[in-house]
């Protein structure tokens, strides 16, 4: 007989500062945990006398009126096998100590890493109940970003990001849409000189180009119709600071020209001004296209190119890295069930599974769609049955399969084309000696180059063998 799923540990987190809060929810429910908040000393004491009992408390040291240490007292008192974890700054030394004497079960330093946090709960209560146990690394980038890595490559990217923050060049970021660039251009802007200085993100695609060029670089009053006076563009707004070009693929060729210029000599001018305004701004850049056939194309600056790649980040899509999976159905869910005044509700292994198997390919923006459409239908049978119908839809169709002989005679049609046209280059088209090399009659090769529609090159291109 199968046993029943053990409940989620309880954690209580206490601390007046909203984005501690928020910093730890995010990394507590990510490891599923059930996380209660008390702004305060006063709140965490009404939240033991009520019960039921946490499994953990993480108490501020510092806080207005009733402050940790008191707190913690009237706690212990109420509740003595009550496991209790200090957070406190540098400074808190002494009061740690005292807390410690109160019975406080361990301590952590403010601010601290997620595996500082994670060896504390270890040290506290073990792991969470049930948990097949997968390595993550969470960030809070504020705004209710955060920055995920439980694959591989992601932990890559972690890494990679770890280097270059600091080093005050170009990035190039590539991944199909909705894989999270932006996340990845916060985190180097976090982790930078620059972190307290402006990030701005601009959509190349969401605006015609002229409308773009004004936006990026400003414009003085007369540069075009309605332009009554002087506006500075994106570019002198994020001085000192990073700005996000996203979607940089989609930009015109002729305002790449004036990006570039920008990038190398880091000065420009405003639309209708000959004056040269100089500025300092790092440039994140993120695309979806295919870089090179663009290029080819003539639709994206080689130069350009080159000039942001200093170093390229390559982003891979959800579906090869579904070890997060289970970690953003379990954030996006807690999110979305506050902010719509809703129950979250339950993720079973099938939909946790059937969510692993899909194809997403809008990725984690499309992941997040799925959590918001869940919660609303609150059916998971509904929510599977419409998640199979997308992923169906795009799902490439599978090729008809014809007669064995049929796919059999197809597959050696295309090796005899092949055999006939790499012995043609061999023998610099001659098909006297082509023939010999086929050990086919020379008559017999002509009538299979009529067939096969085989055509020699252009006579400046074909290379005679000496």
């Amino acid at each position: 007989m199968a046993t029943a799923p053990k409940p989620k540990q309880t954690i209580l987190v206490v601390d007046d500062e909203p984005s501690l809060q928020r910093y730890m929810q995010t990394l507590l429910e990510l490891d599923n945990y059930r996380v209660e908040i008390a702004a305060n000393g006063a709140e965490a004491v009404s939240r033991i006398q009520k019960g039921p009992d946490p499994d953990l408390v993480f108490l501020d040291v510092l806080m207005p009126e009733l402050d940790g240490l008191q707190a913690l007292e009237k706690m212990r008192k109420l509740k003595p096998q009550l496991k209790v974890v200090m957070l406190s700054c540098v400074s808190d030394t002494p009061k740690v100590v005292l807390s410690m004497r109160l019975g406080a079960q361990d301590y952590l330093t403010k601010p601290f890493e997620k595996h500082e946090l994670d060896n504390v709960i270890a040290r506290c209560i073990g792991s969470p109940s049930g948990e097949v146990e997968i390595s993550a690394e969470v960030e809070d980038l504020g705004e209710d970003l955060f920055f995920l890595a439980a694959a591989p490559a992601m932990k890559k990217i972690a890494s990679e990001v770890a280097l270059i923050a600091n080093v005050d060049i170009p990035v190039l970021m590539l991944g199909e849409s909705g894989t999270g660039k932006e996340i990845i251009a916060r985190l180097i802007h976090k982790r930078s000189a620059r972190a307290q200085k402006p990030f701005v993100k601009v959509n190349c695609a969401a605006l015609p180009g002229d409308l773009l060029e004004s936006e990026l670089f400003g414009y003085e009053p007369g540069a075009f119709t309605g332009a009554n006076k002087s506006k500075p563009g994106k570019f002198e707004q994020c001085n000192r600071g990073t700005l996000m070009l996203d979607e940089v693929g989609e930009m015109p060729v002729q305002l790449q020209a004036k990006l570039l210029h920008v990038l190398q000599d880091g000065e420009f001018s405003r639309l209708g001004s000959r004056a040269s305004i100089k500025v300092d701004v790092r440039v994140l850049a993120a695309t979806n296209i295919d870089v090179q056939k663009s290029i080819a194309n003539k639709t994206f600056r080689e130069d350009l190119y080159y000039r942001l790649n200093a170093f390229t980040v390559n982003v891979p899509p959800l579906r090869a890295r579904k070890e997060e999976i289970p970690f953003l159905l379990r954030h996006y869910m807690n999110r979305m069930a506050e902010s719509y005044g809703r129950t979250a509700l339950p993720l079973s292994p099938r939909l946790i599974e059937a969510c692993k198997e899909a194809a997403w390919p809008g990725n984690v923006r499309e992941l997040s769609n799925f959590v918001k459409r869940y919660l609303i239908l609150g059916d998971e049978d509904l929510a599977l049955a419409e998640l199979v119908r997308s992923d169906a839809a795009a799902r490439p169709p599978v090729q008809p399969v014809g007669p064995l002989k049929d796919t059999a005679r197809g597959a050696k049609t295309d090796a005899e084309a092949d055999a006939i046209l790499r012995a043609l280059q061999q023998t610099g088209w001659n098909k006297k000696r082509a023939a010999d090399v086929l050990k086919i009659s020379y008559k017999a090769l002509l009538y299979k180059i009529q067939e096969y529609g085989i055509k020699a090159p252009r006579p400046s291109a074909v290379k005679f063998k000496v």
